[in-house]
């Protein structure tokens, strides 16, 4: 019986370990995806007052406008 338990868990083991990686590489991409658009809206708002622009109106999109 004890054997069978080993041959379980080597059996798991692989899936668990290729899903944490998974799991962990996601999270750094989002992370990093979040932190980019972060960066850029701020690095875009200094551009726009430096210019003496009006902000950029985060709730409506460019594209919104009717006629």
């Amino acid at each position: 019986m004890d054997s069978y338990w080993v041959a379980v868990v080597w059996t798991l083991l692989p899936t668990v370990v290729v899903s944490i990686i998974f799991f962990l590489v996601m999270r750094g991409v989002i992370r990093m995806d979040r932190t980019e658009r972060r960066e850029y809206a701020k690095f875009e708002a200094e551009e726009r007052a430096r210019r003496g622009l009006p902000a950029a109106s985060a709730s409506t999109p460019p594209s919104a406008s009717s006629d």
